[in-house]
């Protein structure tokens, strides 16, 4: 038997050889690495601030880093239709002013009902808008640009003292960017606005002929029969009217708007 089996044995080897070995179990399929899924970073839109001293000193922080350009969308009377403590509106315009005397560029774009109203409390005020500054019928909201870099919106969009959202995404400040700049290309300039049609009222007549004589102010207002705080606040109204803040251009101004007496 084992004679016979051998034999077998090497013919069966052999014709393997032949036709190729038997057909095996293939390999369990390994499915491909799949790359785990890095999970997505949301980065916020800003940055939120709340609680009147840390909305202060972000304010100041903004603008004491301006360096080339301070934009904003302001509307300087509106503490007198909301209330907002004096002292912030005194910081606001404050920072405001001071990155001004720094900057190379303000550009402040204010609604046109806010000019009236500014005018009536401080007659001296829209003359002392830092920057140059335009009137549009609306503003979208409040805002603040730094450097096209940073932007700072109201929580509310009205009122900075409610709380602010500093905004530091590119997208979001290149967008605020654009705009103030559809805003302000369809604005009008304040010295334009208030020459267009101005007249010089008639309680201030007598006013600019005192100046026009040289008078001192207690001269002055001693002759007119009010008091000499009275008077001075006139002369702050009369040089509101004319644009200037010098008395000694108000002379010049007076003329070339043709408000001298014949």
């Amino acid at each position: 038997m084992a004679e016979i089996r051998g034999p077998v044995v090497g013919l069966v080897a052999a014709r393997e050889s032949r036709e190729g070995a038997p057909a095996r179990a293939a390999p369990p399929q390994v499915p491909p690495q799949v790359p785990s899924q890095v999970p997505q970073v949301v980065r916020p839109a800003g940055q939120p601030v709340t609680g009147a001293r840390q909305v202060c000193a972000a304010l100041a922080a903004l603008t004491e880093s301006a360096r080339r350009e301070v934009l904003t969308f302001d509307d300087p009377a509106v503490g007198l239709r909301r209330p907002v403590p004096e002292p912030f509106c005194e910081l606001a315009g404050a920072c405001v002013r001071t990155a001004a005397e720094r900057v190379r560029t303000v550009r402040q774009v204010i609604p046109r009902h806010a000019l009236a109203r500014l005018t009536a409390v401080d007659p001296g005020g829209v003359a002392r808008l830092p920057g140059r500054a335009r009137l549009t019928d609306t503003i979208p909201f409040k805002l603040i640009v730094v450097d096209r870099s940073v932007a700072a919106v109201p929580l509310d969009l009205e009122l900075l003292h409610n709380g602010l959202l500093l905004i530091r995404d590119p997208v979001v400040v290149q967008a605020l960017v654009r705009a103030h700049h559809a805003w302000w290309e369809t604005g009008e300039d304040v010295g334009d606005a208030r020459q267009q049609g101005a007249a010089l009222p008639p309680r201030l007549r007598p006013v600019l002929d005192a100046l026009l004589a040289g008078l001192t102010d207690e001269t002055a207002a001693a002759r007119l029969g009010i008091s000499a705080r009275t008077y001075s606040r006139r002369v702050g109204e009369l040089l509101a009217a004319l644009g200037t803040t010098s008395r000694f251009r108000a002379g010049a101004e007076a003329a070339r708007r043709g408000w001298l007496s014949p």
